[in-house]
């Protein structure tokens, strides 16, 4: 269980956790200025007892894009309360594992930013505080809040849902497929190069962004308890279910849907080039195929069973250092300040992606048809597992797939293999 709790959690969260490349334009100071009256406000009603009970001072890692939004509701928050806030600009790929060796040592922050499927290693290290939402909790989207609990405690307050959708030329293809076998007719009678296009490694495949096929089949990683939490001893993927997805990629890497000679970069290049009609990634590929030229649509992810196809999704929020000394202004400042529409929207607008706050994401989705997009589809996402026993998961997961799309032999016998390798190493 130990090597559990090593970086492995964290291998797909590239695919979006802190590189907000589709950069939404930064959030313009009047914005987040507005988010101290509001906040304000709020404080006195819901938190005015913590902000004046509160002293000492606040220290925040985040990371350059986060910061710029955070350093003006700090300058909220210190003229309203006295306490001042300093923030701390950090590389975000290295926060989580700084943060496990510093707060032990009492030379952490108070409050860090970053990704909800941390939590596992962040809780069994004992590293961070659970923050009491109380009724705001009700203000969020459901997922967000959800993704942000981990064993019936809430330990983050969300400010961002990321997922992956269907990108379609328009010009190709001007409407949306019904499910996976008719976007494949329509990518060929396109009459383009490719007619579905998606990134993957030679030898590792992608499990995430080919992880909404596996749900329509019916096989989600890990079955759930009866609080709806992941629970690690239900390898739900090991079922028929899985079997059954096992077989559909060995036949779509035979007839070439599926190559894996195909990487992210290439995948992206061909979509901008109008090689396809089709290509299966998240926000932060929106910006290129715009400046190429490419009319955009964001679609449903079409199902290739007979399921709804569900991808992961990715919450980014902040969360509490089990050893600050100054919690009730910490959690003031989160749930009356960053919780505010506001300061969520600013933070939407500086990282492009949809914002976690109920308020704040129902707007977005009206002033913006992408963001809308990807945002019905991260409504009916399922969040990441944050339990430590994923990291247990990915590398076989990866290569299984490889080795099934290639065709190194019988696709069921391999994933029988795969489940058996992932529950050895989960025990």
């Amino acid at each position: 269980m130990t090597a559990l709790l090593g970086l492995g959690a964290l291998a797909l969260t590239s695919c979006g956790s802190g590189d907000d490349s589709a950069d939404a334009g930064s959030a313009e100071s009047a914005e987040t200025g507005s988010a101290g009256a509001e906040s304000s406000d709020a404080a006195e009603t819901e938190g005015g007892e913590s902000g004046e009970s509160a002293s000492g001072s606040l220290t925040i890692w985040a990371d350059a894009n986060r910061a710029e939004v955070l350093n003006e509701v700090a300058a909220d928050f210190e003229t309203d309360t006295g306490i001042a806030v300093e923030i701390v600009q950090q590389d975000f790929e290295e926060i989580r594992d700084q943060f496990v060796s510093q707060v032990p040592t009492g030379e952490g922050p108070d409050i860090a930013v970053g990704a909800h499927d941390w939590l596992g290693v962040l809780v069994n290290n004992g590293v961070v505080a659970p923050l009491e939402l109380g009724d705001t909790a009700e203000d969020f989207e459901e997922i967000a809040v959800d993704a942000w609990t981990y064993e019936g405690q809430t330990y983050g307050l969300p400010y961002s849902i990321e997922n992956i959708a269907l990108l379609r030329n328009t010009e190709l293809a001007p409407e949306a497929p019904a499910n996976f076998e008719e976007m494949i007719q329509m990518g060929e009678d396109a009459g383009t190069e490719y007619p579905f296009l998606v990134g993957l490694d030679p030898n590792e495949s992608d499990p995430y962004h080919l992880y909404p096929f596996q749900t329509s089949f019916g096989a989600p990683v890990f079955g759930t308890a009866e609080d709806g939490s992941y629970d690690s001893s239900q390898l739900a993927m090991a079922d028929a279910g899985g079997e059954e997805f096992a077989g559909w990629l060995a036949e779509q890497g035979e007839a070439g849907v599926l190559n894996l000679n195909i990487d992210g970069d290439l995948a992206q290049e061909s979509f901008n080039d109008g090689n396809s009609p089709f290509f299966l990634t998240g926000p932060w590929n929106v910006d290129g195929a715009q400046e190429a030229g490419i009319d955009v649509a964001v679609d449903p992810i079409p199902a290739a069973g007979d399921q709804d196809a569900q991808p992961f999704a990715g919450v980014q929020g902040f969360f509490l250092s089990a050893q600050s000394e100054n919690v009730v202004a910490a959690s003031n400042f989160l749930i009356n300040y960053v919780g505010t529409a506001a300061v969520q929207t600013a933070l939407y607008e500086t990282g492009g992606r949809a914002p976690a706050l109920t308020e704040s994401f129902e707007q977005a989705l009206s002033e913006d048809e992408i963001v809308a997009g990807f945002g019905e589809v991260g409504a009916e996402a399922v969040p990441m597992p944050a339990i430590p026993e994923m990291g247990a998961v990915w590398d076989d997961w990866g290569s299984s797939q490889a080795a099934i799309i290639k065709g190194d032999g019988d696709p069921v016998d391999l994933w029988q293999t795969m489940s058996s390798d992932i529950a050895s190493a989960i025990d």
